[in-house]
């Protein structure tokens, strides 16, 4: 399998999502868009770094449909490079 796409956060590191992870997403969070995961990565409300080796990223979506209008994206760095681990809708951004 390989990548669904790359792009470059706000920190000008690249991060990708591969279709196994995609699909993992649309398993589990079937109302993640992957326009929400773009724009949570390049444009992020807040990051914070866990663990040295992952950050998680928030984005706030006012048309979000449900309570859940933050978007959290987990991010694994290996090497310096960034791989989308998962996303889901969170309440806030703590």
């Amino acid at each position: 399998m390989g990548n669904v796409f790359e792009v470059v956060d706000s920190t000008s590191r690249k991060i990708r999502l591969t279709e196994e992870q995609w699909l993992h997403i649309k398993q589990d969070h079937p109302d993640i868009t992957m326009e929400e995961i773009e724009l949570t990565l390049t444009k992020p409300l807040k990051i914070v770094d866990k663990e040295g080796d992952k950050a998680y990223y928030y984005h706030y979506f006012k048309s979000r449909k449900s309570a859940f209008k933050y978007v959290r994206s987990i991010i694994k760095y290996l090497n310096g490079h960034g791989f989308v681990i998962t996303v889901y809708p969170v309440r806030n951004a703590n």
